[in-house]
């Protein structure tokens, strides 16, 4: 599965119960990663992590439930940067994290340590250990930073709340990254490649910029099914209808269809879009037309035989 955040970790709650977890890759973005307060902050392959191991705070997707903010209290009260919180559970995976990669392990070794700890079957592979950067210019003033800057993800996502318009997005680094080892034999190897209902622009953009990882899907294409995330020409959660719109391209089933048409082979779109099936198998895919909002595990397990299905 190629994997952004909170939708991806959905959906492989739903693979994992159909399928045996030890044979699931999630690779996933790394392009949302940050240093800060010295951290080396992962909130795609965190969101994962925490997801599968069971401790996702519910009510937001993202983050550990039942979090404390005693760190950050203390850092607002000495003046610190607390625009971007870590609960005190979080920052052990920070912490953990960045004291690795400064002994000179690579990330992916890093996430396997950190994923085997917290006891997850599932293989949970960066995109890449090299720094891969989404970078956004904005398109309008916001919070005092004029239009035409460029800010990094973070930023645009959480301190400006992503909402303010865009310009473009680029992928910093990504030209010189290398995939992950593992990341181009899973792709190759795999009986089925899914694509996440992830934000197409900036959670699996980043990853087909890694090069050799979008003509190794190509190669694919026919056992590569995608989950559309966008549903009755929505985002259900973040700013990717907002983002294509901004973008040029066409926010609905359509558009999302016409983005990836190259590389990918089926696209599931949910029942309200069921009257757009005849115009995304005219963009040259497979649509094959399901219940995709996961409001539970038990629908995400019926999203994810679905999706297996369809690939095989």
């Amino acid at each position: 599965m190629l994997a952004g955040g909170v939708g991806a970790a959905r959906l492989l709650t739903g693979v994992v119960r159909v399928v045996d977890p030890s044979t699931v890759v999630a690779i996933v973005n790394t392009g949302d990663d940050m240093t800060l307060h010295g951290l080396q902050i992962s909130p795609d392959i965190d969101t994962v992590v925490y997801t599968l191991a069971g401790l996702q705070n519910p009510a937001t997707g993202w983050g550990i439930a039942t979090e404390s903010w005693t760190a950050m209290a203390e850092l607002e009260r000495i003046g610190g940067a607390t625009w971007f919180r870590l609960g005190d559970r979080d920052l052990a995976t920070h912490l953990y994290r960045t004291q690795r990669l400064a002994e000179g392990a690579a990330l992916h070794e890093v996430t396997a340590e950190i994923a085997r700890a917290r006891g997850i079957g599932v293989h949970v592979v960066p995109m890449s250990d090299d720094a891969v950067r989404t970078r956004l210019v904005l398109a309008e003033d916001a919070d005092g930073v004029l239009a035409g800057t460029e800010v990094a993800f973070q930023h645009y996502f959480v301190r400006l709340r992503h909402a303010v318009a865009v310009r473009s997005v680029r992928f910093d680094g990504a030209a010189a990254a290398s995939p992950a080892p593992g990341v181009l034999d899973a792709i190759g190897d795999a009986e089925a490649v899914v694509v996440s209902p992830s934000n197409p622009v900036v959670s699996i953009g980043p990853i087909l910029a890694v090069p050799g990882v979008r003509s190794a899907l190509a190669a694919r294409r026919e056992q590569v099914v995608a989950v559309s995330p966008i549903v009755a020409g929505a985002a259900l959660k973040g700013p990717a209808d907002r983002l294509l719109a901004e973008l040029g391209y066409e926010s609905s089933a359509v558009g999302v269809a016409r983005l990836l048409a190259e590389w990918v082979g089926t696209l599931v779109i949910d029942e309200q879009d069921a009257h757009l099936k005849d115009a995304v198998e005219s963009e040259g895919l497979r649509a094959v037309v399901a219940p995709t909002i996961m409001t539970s595990p038990e629908v995400a397990a019926s999203l994810a035989t679905v999706v297996l299905d369809a690939a095989r």
